[in-house]
């Protein structure tokens, strides 16, 4: 079966096929994440979805001690070889490519993105990964937006990776709305409570969900499910 595991904000892991893919890393920095140490963290994918400091922020030091492949934009792959960050899949919003987990396509996202040091961060994506244990889409940060309804045409989704904090992204409303266009009933809801801007009311979320049809996983942080 599938795992994921939930580091906080939009940081999470999945595991298919004894193949370790972590995304967003943004731990060290958040002060709800403080149990998590990023030193025990193993992967062999990092995904990075947009250059924001809240999905950048542990990458380089993740990627360089376990050596995994980090998947984003071409350049967020620039940044980060010059910090001395060795393997890559650069990439852009339309590419797909396959691997031994399977195949990962890149995917519009609404948002904005640049780089910690100010630089150009390149166009938010959201991702497509089809696999052998099942298929799963997280959005990255985004709006929601009419493509959401190409994803159906590139996968069957056992689940969906969707942020939920309004403000800086869809809120619970628009997330719903997104799971329809999906075709996916069981969303992992990220990119919530970290900031002032994006606290929710979890009970709320969740009867919303329910009264949709639809089920919202809010996981605790460091907490691993099956799916």
């Amino acid at each position: 079966k599938m795992k994921l595991t939930y580091y906080g904000h939009a940081c999470f892991l999945v595991e298919s096929n004894g193949k370790r893919i972590l995304f967003d890393p943004f731990i060290t920095p958040n002060e709800l994440a403080k149990d998590i140490r990023i030193e025990d963290i193993a992967c062999d994918y990092i995904a990075i979805s947009h250059g924001h400091a809240d999905h950048i922020a542990d990458a380089v030091a993740i990627a360089t001690r376990t050596q995994a492949t980090v998947i984003c934009a071409f350049e967020i792959y620039e940044w980060m070889s010059k910090q001395g960050v060795a393997n890559f899949r650069p990439m852009n919003t339309g590419g797909k490519w396959s691997s031994d987990f399977g195949s990962v396509k890149c995917v519009v996202a609404q948002h904005s993105s640049c780089l910690p040091d100010g630089t150009y961060g390149a166009n938010p994506m959201g991702f497509v990964f089809n696999t052998a244990e099942g298929d799963f889409y997280y959005s990255g940060d985004t709006a929601l937006t009419m493509d959401m309804q190409l994803i159906p045409r590139w996968a069957k989704l056992k689940f969906a990776v969707l942020p939920i904090g309004d403000n800086f992204t869809m809120g619970i409303e628009d997330a719903i709305a997104a799971a329809d266009f999906i075709q996916c009933d069981k969303i992992i809801g990220v990119h919530y409570d970290t900031f002032g801007y994006i606290v929710i009311d979890h009970e709320a979320a969740k009867q919303q969900f329910a009264a949709a049809g639809k089920e919202l996983i809010l996981l605790n942080i460091g907490e691993t499910i099956e799916l």
